[in-house]
């Protein structure tokens, strides 16, 4: 069968780059710059369904993914988390989060109404991502 993204991802996040592991998405959320990376692992939930080279893998594309994600918008601190009680696929959210950002301090996770981005900066992220 081979590697395949939950078709959850689809509905509010856009294909943005394929790295070594993992496929990455961008979040269609203006609020908060916000990237999802994917191990292209077949079956892979947890952690420890990687072996230690993927994980260690894994760590590094988080922190490239996290300076994406500071060259995404204004961030102040990045959110990082594999939470997957909605979609079990493993996966890893990289949320940049400002003091003045409308849920501060909350969790982002299912919050508030999306602000998906206009076309041009849809565009303008999807190629900082692709670039990067």
């Amino acid at each position: 069968m081979g590697f395949e993204v939950a078709p959850a991802f689809e509905a509010g996040s856009l294909a943005a780059a394929e790295w070594p592991l993992c496929h990455v998405r961008l979040q269609d959320d203006a609020r908060f710059p916000w990237l999802i990376l994917i191990p292209c692992v077949e079956g892979a939930v947890e952690l420890e369904d990687l072996s230690v080279e993927q994980r260690t893998m894994l760590m590094e594309e988080t922190v490239r993914a996290g300076a994406l994600v500071r060259r995404l918008g204004a961030v102040e601190k990045l959110n990082v988390g594999a939470i997957g009680n909605v979609t079990a696929q493993l996966h890893v959210h990289v949320v940049g989060r400002r003091r003045d950002d409308s849920l501060w301090p909350d969790p982002v996770w299912g919050r508030g109404p999306v602000v998906p981005y206009t076309d041009d900066e849809r565009a303008r992220r999807l190629a900082i991502v692709a670039g990067g």
